[in-house]
């Protein structure tokens, strides 16, 4: 199992576009989902580059209409970038974000009221109905409607006022990795639009070398060890900003390796269903540094004590020396960042584990690239 706990040596930054070559022609095995996890950092750099004046013109909109909240609907991994959206959006901007419920619109005919506030859709592709449901809606009401999507002529983008655009690129495997990442930057960077400190855009700026060096630290991972690829089921844990993170690393391990994946915060995992952890039975607990560290890293003895494998992911030495499988991000993000980062030795976990079991992650069964839900 990995034991590395510690970022890369100081030296000359290599450029988003190296990063994608060291992971993927080095000894990472080949695949297009394997390849996409490696272009982040590029993906990312473009995001930063090209979505800034469009996160800046959607906060000015924001501010000119005061909405009283903020309503984000989704599906899938763009669900999970809207539960970081409600941390993101309320720690930061100290508005009220919730996740609408798609099928009052479609389903029972019966939507709540939008006039006062903003709603904003988050769709890869911005062909699922009943996103651009709600985003019809919002618009008869006089609600202010936004567009997070890689497509920009897309039913979705037709459907909001403003749009912000992904430029992830265009991402081919099944399982979404590129644009959930420039998903979840937009989104910071419309949070920093927002608020308006030169810091945040400081911070946002370290976003593509940082996830190169994740990339760097997690070359070697390998999740063949029997008790993770014997396994069926396993929990993921997070809290706070990644909570988000819990939701989508479960995903994608349920995607690509057919395991039951229960996601869950720290403190709900308490009320319940830590009760089911034992030997035999994984569980993923994801810790950056913040606020939610302790809460989460806590776990790791009861996990001991059951016989539970624990693989962390985390920049904290203590949390990562005490798991069996160690997946390590860069020291030094902050902790409203630290989603894009965490979230990428997950997807290469899944990768990982899912090949371990014999199974082809680019090709996971009864899936398709676009879901259309109603």
């Amino acid at each position: 199992m990995s034991t590395s706990d510690s970022t890369p040596p100081a030296g000359p930054s290599p450029s988003a576009n190296e990063a994608s070559r060291v992971t993927v022609e080095g000894t990472r095995p080949a695949g297009m989902l394997a390849q996409e996890i490696g272009e982040q950092p590029a993906a990312l750099e473009r995001q930063l580059l090209d979505g800034r004046s469009s996160a800046t013109a959607v906060a000015a909109a924001i501010r000119s209409r005061n909405p009283q909240c903020i309503v984000m609907a989704a599906r899938g991994s763009s669900d999970n970038a809207a539960r970081y959206a409600q941390y993101l959006l309320g720690a930061h901007n100290r508005l009220l974000v919730s996740l609408a419920t798609p099928s009052l619109f479609t389903l029972y005919g019966a939507p709540p009221h939008l006039a006062h506030a903003a709603v904003i859709g988050v769709s890869q592709s911005g062909r699922s109905p009943d996103i651009v449901a709600v985003l019809d809606e919002a618009r008869e009401q006089g609600a202010l409607g936004i567009a997070v999507t890689n497509d920009t002529s897309s039913p979705l983008a037709r459907a909001a006022s403003h749009c912000l655009p992904l430029h992830a690129g265009p991402e081919r495997s099944v399982a979404a990795t590129k644009t959930y990442t420039t998903q979840l930057c937009a989104l910071a960077m419309l949070s920093a639009a927002l608020e308006d400190r030169p810091s945040r855009w400081s911070e946002l700026a370290r976003l593509p070398e940082l996830a190169h060096q994740t990339l760097l630290l997690n070359a070697e991972l390998n999740a063949a060890d029997e008790r993770l690829s014997a396994s069926e089921r396993l929990f993921v844990i997070g809290r706070g900003f990644n909570y988000a993170t819990a939701f989508e690393v479960a995903l994608k391990i349920k995607e690509t390796g057919y395991l039951v994946a229960e996601p869950y915060s720290s403190a709900d995992f308490r009320h319940g269903p830590s009760a089911v952890v034992g030997r035999g039975f994984p569980v993923v607990l994801i810790a950056p540094s913040g606020r939610a560290l302790n809460d989460v890293a806590e776990l790791t003895e009861l996990c001991r004590r059951r016989g539970a494998p624990v693989i962390a992911i985390s920049d904290a030495r203590a949390a990562l020396g005490s798991a069996d499988l160690q997946l390590p991000i860069p020291t030094g993000v902050p902790e409203w960042l630290s989603p894009l980062l965490s979230v990428i030795p997950g997807q290469l976990f899944a990768v990982s584990l899912a090949r371990s079991r014999g199974l082809d992650p680019d090709n996971p069964r009864g899936l398709s690239k676009v879901t259309e839900t109603r």
